[in-house]
């Protein structure tokens, strides 16, 4: 089976601890697997050692079985990868969810409308096409999550990587992003502590401690 993402006992330490050491896991095709642990147990560093934001202290990671040496490996597959972080007030580069979510077309030399159609149609699929013209600053946190996941599938990556996406979001935010998720059809890891919000987008559950990624059955 085509796997997306691998990794190979992979440690990862802060100046001041061991975090965690020799996870293993195997991420197939259009597989969505969800990592649950306590605060504190790594699950948001093990996401961006996956996106090729921080590098691990040891261990192997391949993505599409192209092995990652290093960090500027990752650049050749940066598009193919979506990241999500926990906290997106920093994420945004513009100041409207139209010019935002057009960014990364117009970035990779796309034009203008082309970049406005395919931009429309994303939010169109997301059902947030009335919040085309509005400020970001003026949304809520739920509609800012969904403008912000628009943002990173407008470039059609491979592979979603997602950090406690429903972080703070009240019972129909959170609804909302289950049906877009479900929707999807990508190899994706969600980082939460929510255990009933990823049963409902997957059964496939792993439990980070410092020592282990045990499968939750």
């Amino acid at each position: 089976m085509s796997c997306s993402i691998n990794l190979k006992e992979i440690s990862y330490s802060t100046s001041t601890k061991d975090v965690f050491s020799n996870i293993s896991i195997d991420i197939s095709h259009e597989e969505k697997v969800a990592i649950i642990g306590a605060n504190g147990s790594g699950k948001s560093s093990l996401l961006k050692i996956i996106a090729g934001l921080i590098k691990p202290k040891s261990g192997e990671i391949f993505l599409f079985h192209n092995k990652m040496e290093n960090l500027k490996n990752f650049k050749e597959f940066r598009s193919d990868i979506g990241y999500l972080p926990q906290d997106v007030n920093d994420h945004f580069l513009c100041p409207t969810v139209i010019e935002d979510v057009m960014f990364a077309l117009r970035a990779r030399g796309e034009s203008k409308d082309i970049s406005y159609e395919k931009s429309c149609e994303i939010l169109t699929q997301l059902g947030i096409s009335e919040l085309e013209n509005r400020n970001i600053s003026d949304l809520s946190g739920g509609e800012q999550k969904i403008v912000a996941l628009a943002g990173i599938l407008i470039t059609q990556p491979k592979i979603l990587l997602l950090d406690e996406p429903t972080n703070a979001l009240d019972e129909d935010a959170e609804e909302k992003i289950i049906e877009i998720l479900n929707s999807i059809k990508k190899s994706m890891v969600i980082v939460s502590h929510h255990k009933t919000f990823i049963e409902k987008l997957t059964p496939t559950i792993y439990k980070l401690t410092k020592q282990k990624l045990l499968k939750v059955e």
